[in-house]
């Protein structure tokens, strides 16, 4: 039975509780974490296999770790035209967003007479990008975080992703990386995964970046390896608010809460209104809907729809508002009356999709958006991914013999307060060599 709740009946640890998500759950995970850290730190791809054996595919073997070119031939073959055909056109969307995201290479200001301040823009020199399976296949995430790579001119690109039952790389995501030029794809996924970017194996390099969403298990390592590595942002189980005003067709709203739902059973779904209507009619839908999903996925939408997830019963529009922006979801749907209006007064969320046309299934494939986002409630000081996920900045300055000449009583003035002599040392002597 969907969960239906009332904001203004919660009590503190309800509320905590809704608020925390899955959180708990990678908070529990965090021994298992650091046991598979620890030995694929000491023992590389023998560690690696090991768990890949006993997570994902029994038969599994060293020689099996990264994806030959006869698996990407057989990744062409076995899917139709049409996906290959839809996978491209995706590529093309994202591709043109995420390139017009691209800043300058450098840039220059003269902040007074002979002093020039800048940036120089670089990008990172080798990226790992995490792409998830599960029970299904996620071309749409490979395309995600490979695009905003390749658009931002990181030299190497390797992607991890877990092996089939039968050990073998999954056929869309195998094209959709080689429909952005990338053909370093690792057999492999979970925590195993993410150590073996962070440390480097014998066979998986260790990379500067590890970026990509995944379970709450990929979660908790990512949490043990900061300070290790860069992990980006904080990407784990998926979570949705569907935000609604009495003008929406419950119809819509049920079948919009689904979405997320589906991805498995630490997920998060609400949908959010102050319309009884609404939210009484949704609840009396949902159940038909769900009845037409696959067993899997709805034992997942019933899992998520009764535990962090369900309809939530608001006093007003502002309240629901204000739950958006304290929840920070990863996903938000606007569907109210005049949702520009209402996007002037969301400050927290990964992502915000405006009107009944459009869907978070849209935004997650082809809209051109990026579709990896902060979860966790993240959403309140991170980004989605973009391509400055893949770009540093280096702070690049001049100083002309007039500016040097400008700056130096001030320079020396601060190092004194602030107790640096050598600091201090290194302007006066300058001074005097070079005649100033």
């Amino acid at each position: 039975m969907v969960q239906f709740l009332k904001l203004s009946e919660l009590t503190p640890e309800q509320l905590a509780r809704l608020m925390r998500r899955a959180e708990k759950d990678i908070r529990d995970l965090f021994p298992l974490a650091q046991e598979v850290i620890d030995r694929v730190r000491v023992d590389g791809d023998a560690a690696v296999v090991e768990y890949a054996r006993r997570f994902d595919a029994a038969s599994f073997e060293a020689s099996m770790l990264r994806a030959t070119p006869a698996d990407f031939e057989a990744a062409r073959q076995s899917l139709s035209a049409e996906v290959v055909a839809a996978i491209r056109q995706a590529h093309d969307n994202i591709r043109r967003f995420h390139s017009e995201q691209m800043p300058e290479p450098m840039w220059f200001m003269e902040v007074q007479p002979g002093v020039l301040a800048g940036e120089r823009v670089t990008p990172v020199a080798s990226a790992g990008l995490y792409v998830p399976r599960g029970k299904g296949a996620f071309p749409s995430v490979m395309l995600m975080l490979a695009t905003p790579a390749k658009v931002a001119g990181v030299p190497r690109i390797v992607v991890v992703t877990p092996p089939t039952p039968e050990g073998k790389p999954d056929a869309a995501s195998l094209v959709a990386a080689e429909i952005c030029g990338i053909d370093e794809v690792y057999v492999v996924g979970g925590m195993q995964a993410v150590a073996a970017l962070a440390y480097g194996t014998e066979t998986i390099p260790k990379v500067a970046k590890l970026i990509g969403p995944g379970s709450s298990y990929v979660s908790a390592a990512k949490r043990l390896l900061y300070g290790v590595v860069d992990v980006g942002l904080p990407a784990g189980p998926s979570e949705s608010i569907i935000l609604a005003d009495e003008t929406v067709d419950p119809r819509l709203a049920a079948l919009d809460l689904l979405v997320e739902a589906e991805h498995g059973p630490d997920s998060a779904a609400l949908l959010v209104t102050h319309s009884r209507d609404v939210a009484e009619k949704a609840l009396e839908i949902l159940p038909g809907y769900i009845d037409e999903l696959p067993e899997w996925r709805r034992e997942f939408v019933n899992q998520v729809l009764t535990n962090y997830g369900g309809v939530l019963l608001t006093d007003s529009l502002e309240q629901s508002i204000q739950f958006v922006n304290d929840y920070a979801p990863e996903h938000l749907e606007v569907l109210t009356a005049e949702p520009f209006v209402t996007l002037q007064k969301i400050r927290n969320a990964g992502e915000i999709l405006l009107g009944s046309y459009t869907p978070i299934p849209t935004a997650n494939y082809c809209l051109g958006l990026n579709a990896i986002l902060p979860t966790g409630g993240f959403a309140r000081s991170f980004s989605s991914v973009s391509v400055w996920d893949f770009l540093k900045r280096s702070g690049v300055g001049y100083l002309s013999r007039e500016g040097y000449g400008n700056l130096q009583g001030i320079t020396a003035t601060l190092a004194d307060y602030e107790g640096f002599p050598a600091h201090a040392l290194a302007i006066r002597k300058r001074n005097d060599i070079l005649g100033i």
